[in-house]
């Protein structure tokens, strides 16, 4: 087993993989945990750290700036490797300029220098994952998808922990951002080192193209509903689990909250690592349904841990056990999924499909946290996590279900085009398409309100309830037209 991790890292690409995977994750905690410990540091008010935490929605609306990067290429390195260099020298310089910067004399420049370097750091996530997607063959997108996610979560710890450790004890604030602007360098040179993926594949001609196009491709493959379900649920039970689990280690089983930083901070991330790296293994032999399948039923059988947890005595080795299976077995799920990801994208944008796509793939994350608490408030812990579990079944009964479509597409390196039910589908296409703007009439009604600039609540009402009916009837509507095309189509 030793000598196939390391047959990992002497493929084709995985060392340059692994520093920009680095570069990717490097920014995330310089603008979140690390600058929140600064700013508490320098006893800044709560109101204005908690104000801060803002500066991250750029990695949640990155998708809209996407189809700038598929359209246009800059003038040297090419279209991704030339959007890498752009971003990766902004961040170089915005995270510099942080270290000049003192929180309680120049709090709304580091305020504009952390947007800025979360846009970039966002922007840098576009083009990496449009990279690797456009770069590797399918038989490499396991291995890949493992390698990058290791570089990520290394540099997590290392922008994270490492750097409030060094802060505190030797470099001083302002030091430890240079030093990671310094390691942003090696993602530079792992760029200019790179290779520039095939050239051959068309980018769109127009700006209008490049938005409509990507939605246009995807909704017109087959199976394309079913497959944004499965995107959605595929690491449902998983959210589930992990919504609450910070909460459940504290007040439900009693540890205290330096235990549990201890152990997820070092057991979980070198669990989350360790399962990633076994993923790419294990994805050299499998396919990526298989894959998909077991490392699925896997992340649904870890949650047991934390059941197990709730009904018995604390115990800091139960409490390590469970954490270390549960990390262990959702790293091996993150690199099938972000495979999954890389093999659904059209190189010629796959910029803008896999921003999308990572977007919609956190639909669960972000939402399960209201349901997750109403649940343990009425049912209680043990429960929860069984029903966990459960939350699981959906995502691997639609895998089943798109097994032939998933199977085509990696065997081929195409997409199985719809050719049934078209007049139809594009009725269920436009509920979807009604829905979402009503939903976004309501989050932009819903900021006048909170902002005083408007007072019409009843309206915001109408809109949610509205956008949120016609969605779920345009997914239902497309997904059985799936179902039923599924059936009559015979894949080759």
């Amino acid at each position: 087993m030793a000598k196939q991790y390391l047959n990992l890292f002497t493929q084709r690409n995985s060392i340059i993989l692994l520093v920009l995977g680095f570069a990717s994750g490097l920014p995330l905690a310089l603008t979140s945990g690390t600058l929140q410990a600064w700013m508490t540091v320098e006893n800044i008010d709560l109101k204005t750290i908690g104000f801060f935490s803002l500066v991250g929605q750029a990695y949640v609306f990155k998708f809209l700036w996407s189809p700038f990067m598929d359209r246009y290429t800059p003038p040297l390195f090419g279209r991704r490797r030339g959007w890498l260099l752009i971003s990766q020298i902004l961040l170089v310089v915005a995270i510099v300029s942080m270290g000049f910067m003192n929180p309680t004399q120049h709090l709304w420049w580091l305020a504009a220098l952390a947007v800025l370097v979360a846009f970039c750091s966002a922007s840098q996530d576009i083009v990496f994952d449009a990279y690797k997607t456009d770069l590797l063959p399918a038989n490499e997108r396991g291995s890949g998808a493992a390698i990058s996610v290791l570089g990520y979560r290394l540099a997590m710890l290392v922008s994270g922990g490492l750097a409030l450790w060094l802060a505190d004890r030797y470099l001083g604030w302002q030091h430890t951002y240079w030093l990671m602007a310094a390691l942003m360098l090696f993602g530079i040179v792992a760029t200019l080192m790179a290779p520039e993926p095939d050239d051959s594949i068309p980018a769109p001609r127009t700006m209008e193209q490049a938005v409509v196009a990507p939605l246009r491709d995807f909704f017109g493959r087959n199976n394309a509903w079913l497959i944004l379900l499965l995107i959605v649920m595929y690491k449902m039970g998983d959210a589930f689990a992990g919504s609450l689990s910070t909460t459940f280690l504290i007040r439900g089983v009693g540890f205290d909250a330096g235990e549990v930083g201890l152990v997820n901070k070092t057991l979980g991330l070198f669990a989350t690592i360790v399962g990633a790296l076994l993923g790419g293994v294990l994805m050299q032999r499998l396919s990526l349904f298989q894959a998909l399948m077991l490392f699925g039923i896997l992340q649904a059988v870890s949650n047991i841990g934390y059941w197990l947890l709730a009904i018995t005595d604390k115990n800091i080795l139960s409490m390590g056990s469970a954490i270390f299976l549960e990390n262990l077995c959702g790293g091996m799920g993150t690199a099938a999924f972000v495979a999954l990801l890389m093999t659904l994208c059209n190189k010629s944008f796959s910029a803008t499909q896999f921003a999308l796509l990572s977007a919609l793939s956190a639909v669960g994350r972000v939402y399960v946290g209201p349901i997750a608490g109403w649940f343990v408030e009425l049912h209680g812990w043990p429960l929860f996590y069984l029903f966990s579990i459960v939350a699981a079944l959906p995502g691997l009964l639609l895998l089943l279900i798109c097994r032939q479509t998933l199977e085509y597409t990696q065997r081929t390196d195409d997409f199985m085009p719809r050719t049934l039910f078209n007049g139809t589908y594009r009725w269920a296409l436009r509920l979807l398409g009604v829905g979402c703007s009503l939903l976004g009439l309501w989050l932009i009604l819903l900021i006048f309100n909170a902002l005083g600039l408007s007072q019409w609540p009843d309206i915001a009402t109408v809109f949610l309830r509205s956008g949120a009916l016609l969605s779920l009837v345009g997914i239902i509507m497309g997904s059985l037209l799936d179902y039923l095309a599924l059936r009559r189509t015979p894949l080759t």
